[in-house]
């Protein structure tokens, strides 16, 4: 799909990688990027058509999807990240990340598909993560949220096949934005990351792997899981 003419509309789009798709969107010629927010008010880049979006309330997403008839070009960034285990963290907790990252995310879908088919099919880009694929010990909540929408990125590509709407799923490793502050570990720069997004788009890549460790997870999935965690396996 060619960025340039398009009209993108980018969830999430007040900070971080949202507002880095939203001001990329703009450097590759799109006719216009509507960056939308909870609290759009925040949302400082000139050139783009603001809009209130909280993917977590389909009536706010109907409202959206009927104040934007003229995308072709779906960008879910929106997202949460608690900090929440599984077992022993807050249910209401693991219940947000569930709420935003996946059903948040289909609510969107599903409300964009037939704007995309009366456009001529469009695109459909998922943020995703390489957690979608680790467990790890402080953030197993993100990882159950992010596998799903992994799941639910592959299911729709089958079946907004027919109306002529790729769909691509982003998956990347620790990236420098608010949802990572705190974490002392190598993170990859959040421009470098939209970049290679984009890039994917154009080519029609249905999956991009922003990152080496991206890659390296993927891979693994078709290994024993041990491999991943060796200290999970009794008596080692």
């Amino acid at each position: 799909m060619k960025i340039a003419g398009s009209v993108a509309l980018v969830t999430g789009a007040n900070r971080g990688i949202g507002r880095h798709f939203a001001q990329q969107l703009l450097e590759r010629g799109a006719a216009k990027v509507y960056a939308t927010a909870r609290t759009p008010r925040p949302v400082d880049l000139p050139g783009v058509e603001v809009l209130r979006l909280d993917i977590t309330d389909p009536a706010s997403v109907a409202a959206a999807a009927e104040a934007a008839p003229d995308v072709s070009l779906l960008i879910n960034n929106a997202g949460v990240a608690t900090r929440h285990n599984l077992v022993t963290g807050d249910l209401e907790k693991i219940r947000l990340e569930m709420e935003t990252n996946y059903f948040g995310t289909l609510h969107t879908v599903r409300a964009f598909a037939p704007v995309l088919a009366a456009n001529g099919g469009g695109a459909i880009l998922n943020v995703l993560s390489a957690m979608s694929w680790l467990a790890h010990d402080g953030a197993n909540a993100y990882g159950a949220s992010k596998a799903a929408a992994w799941s639910f990125t592959n299911g729709i590509r089958v079946e907004l096949a027919g109306q002529r709407t790729m769909v691509t799923g982003l998956h990347m490793a620790s990236t420098d934005t608010d949802m990572m502050a705190g974490w002392d570990v190598e993170k990859n720069d959040p421009a470098d990351v939209v970049r290679a997004a984009l890039d994917g788009i154009e080519a029609g890549k249905l999956e991009v792997l922003a990152d080496d460790d991206s890659v390296r997870l993927k891979a693994a999935l078709s290994a024993d899981p041990s491999v991943l965690y060796p200290h999970t396996v009794p008596g080692v």
